[in-house]
């Protein structure tokens, strides 16, 4: 997996809030900045506003789907976000420090991380890295970022995220199967739901796409809920 993976474009502003379960002004505000209470405030996500909404990079999804975790969930103030992503930004020498492997790597990494997390004057129920015992650990936020990536630890860069909150869930958002779509044994999830939707056995659905009766079951219980939040 080549590192350019984490520069390709992969989704328009408002596919990427549908597959984040974000707001689109909320992506579009961590993505490009705006004015809040008569102040400009410039982007969390990418370094510059790019101006208008240009396609989402597979980077910046991967780093929204932390803010998302973080803000939206957790509630952490957004000062304190945008002082730790810069810190981290200047600390990796990338423009996406949280879409790579390397900040959690090892110890030393994490050192650099808490470093961070300090001068952003993170509140600790916050902090991605906390000491247990003389050593650094991932807390439990942090820990589910990692776990919800499946990680190209040769290139340092994400090669799938699990968009389902359940962490038994085998369904997967690959940026080079289905166009970056939810997908399950390298179908798109919607289809298998469309189908058992329409009234077609599951066992012949999964008969039918060569996947198994599980995969069947979590691409319906993940389209269910995501058709539900729409409704």
């Amino acid at each position: 997996m080549a590192i350019s993976v984490l520069e390709r474009e992969m989704y328009s502003e408002a596919e990427a809030a549908r597959l984040l379960r974000l707001p689109p002004s909320t992506l579009n505000y961590w993505l490009e900045g705006g004015r809040r209470g008569g102040k400009i405030y410039q982007p969390i996500i990418r370094e510059q506003p790019r101006g208008g909404h240009p396609p989402v990079t597979w980077s910046e999804f991967i780093e929204a789907s932390w803010m998302r975790q973080y803000r939206r969930i957790d509630n952490v103030p957004m000062a304190e976000l945008r002082v730790f992503i810069t810190r981290l930004r200047e600390r990796y020498g990338v423009p996406y420090p949280l879409a790579h492997f390397r900040a959690f790597a090892n110890q030393g990494q994490l050192v650099l991380m808490q470093e961070a997390q300090t001068t952003a004057g993170l509140d600790p129920d916050f902090c991605l890295v906390a000491e247990v015992s003389g050593q650094l650990v991932l807390t439990p936020p942090a820990d589910a970022y990692v776990r919800r990536i499946e990680w190209d630890e040769e290139h340092d860069a994400p090669m799938a995220w699990r968009p389902h909150d359940d962490p038994d869930s085998p369904v997967r958002i690959y940026p080079d199967i289905r166009f970056g779509r939810p997908s399950v044994g390298g179908i798109s999830t919607d289809v298998l739901w469309e189908q058992v939707d329409d009234g077609a056995d599951p066992n012949e659905v999964a008969n039918d796409y060569g996947v198994t009766i599980r995969d069947v079951q979590w691409a319906v219980s993940y389209e269910t809920a995501a058709h539900a939040r729409v409704a």
